[in-house]
């Protein structure tokens, strides 16, 4: 099992290209715009904070929800926008997060 240091950076990586995805297809610039850039910088600190790093596969699947109000907003409106698209542009990302998810869904079924 990977060391939780390298699932939390890992984690900020693949949320960090999800928003920088949003961020160029929505906003039409190179670097990322302030708003992006202030959800970026909340999703960094929150999994930064996570104490659940070690069980959890991704915060959609936690039983906390930790993101105000509003921030969990544009991070799931971020979510379905680039999930979908994260096949074109990050192949390699997308093929684990499904995978990832397919077997979380399994374990929780089989959980009392």
């Amino acid at each position: 099992m990977k060391n939780i240091n390298d699932k939390r950076e890992n984690e900020k990586r693949v949320v960090g290209q999800m928003i920088s995805l949003y961020c160029r297809k929505n906003h039409h610039g190179r670097e990322l715009c302030p708003q992006c850039r202030e959800l970026l910088d909340y999703a960094d600190q929150r999994v930064t904070k996570c104490p659940f790093m070690e069980t959890k596969t991704f915060c959609s699947n936690c039983k906390v929800h930790c993101y105000k109000p509003e921030m969990r907003e544009k991070i799931r409106e971020v979510m379905r926008f680039s999930g979908p698209r994260m096949i074109f542009y990050h192949p390699v990302l997308a093929v684990k997060h499904l995978v990832l998810s397919f077997k979380e869904k399994r374990r929780l079924k089989r959980e009392p």
